[in-house]
């Protein structure tokens, strides 16, 4: 499957309307976004409707549980799982998120931020360089939001993810309202913080909902995504001067589709608006 269908604005693809979308000829989203742990070794209705997606319709993937910057060996029967599943949907690349995720053989269900330490970044460029050779497709690394620096750092979370693309020579999954809601807690200017980032890595967006809980604001996956928000995805696409897939996130209170549907369109239309001065400037 050719790199270049995938732009615009896709969905994840979420249990809740596997049904639905399942039996829908025109739906309008041009891909899906499926994390394989939520398919691979399922069976039963809810896979054979997850199936019958990921063979009809453009799909990337993204990983949740693979601990990239963690100690753990590689789960080497869910690699072989993976590798067979990355060629069925012949997704142009797979993501993981930069940071570690297990501890001792343990899961630990959170997305846990590295410490921002040279040996941290030489270890994880390791891994992911490891875990690059292990898979048929490119790797893509997704900056996380987190809520407290792991020890003393001894650069800044840029400079960290910045050593780590490219000592390990992969590409970069840009979350921007990640971006956005660490800019909120730590204190300082999302636009002046992506302008001195490496965004020739960057080969795909995501963009979701956040809450505020008194001083912190936690990227929740669960409510519209706001303005700012939206405007600082514009600003990103203007800034890479080239199309690249937006994938919308919803993992907590997710709405009935038709309301997804309508959020994805209102998200495509301001794609559309920050894409057509790319599309004039090539014509």
């Amino acid at each position: 499957m050719a790199q270049d269908r995938f732009t615009g604005v896709g969905l994840g693809l979420r249990r809740p309307h596997l049904e639905q979308v399942a039996q829908m000829d025109n739906h309008g989203v041009p891909f899906w976004e499926t994390c394989p742990e939520n398919v691979i070794g399922d069976g039963g209705r809810d896979h054979r409707w997850a199936c019958a997606i990921l063979d009809r319709d453009p799909v990337l993937t993204h990983g949740l549980a693979i601990s990239v910057g963690g100690f753990d060996p590689w789960d080497e029967a869910y690699l072989r799982d993976l590798d067979r599943f990355l060629v069925r949907t012949g997704t142009p690349w797979h993501s993981e998120h930069l940071c570690f995720t297990r501890v001792d053989g343990n899961c630990l269900h959170e997305l846990l931020p590295l410490p921002f330490t040279r040996d941290a970044a030489r270890h994880t460029i390791a891994r992911a360089r490891e875990l690059q050779a292990r898979l048929p497709v490119p790797l893509l690394l997704e900056n996380i939001t987190y809520y407290a620096e792991l020890g003393a750092s001894e650069m800044d979370e840029g400079d960290f993810i910045t050593e780590v693309l490219e000592g390990a020579d992969v590409g970069w999954l840009l979350d921007v309202n990640n971006v956005y809601v660490n800019a909120l807690n730590f204190g300082f200017d999302p636009k002046a913080w992506l302008s001195r980032m490496p965004l020739e890595r960057v080969d795909q967006l995501h963009i979701a909902g956040h809450k505020r809980f008194g001083a912190i604001t936690v990227d929740t996956h669960g409510a519209d995504v706001i303005e700012p928000v939206i405007d600082l995805m514009q600003w990103t696409l203007a800034r890479l001067g080239r199309p690249v897939p937006v994938l919308l996130e919803r993992d907590n209170h997710i709405p009935d589709l038709d309301l997804l549907l309508a959020e994805r369109a209102r998200l495509q239309t301001a794609y559309d608006a920050a894409m057509a001065p790319v599309e004039v400037r090539h014509a």
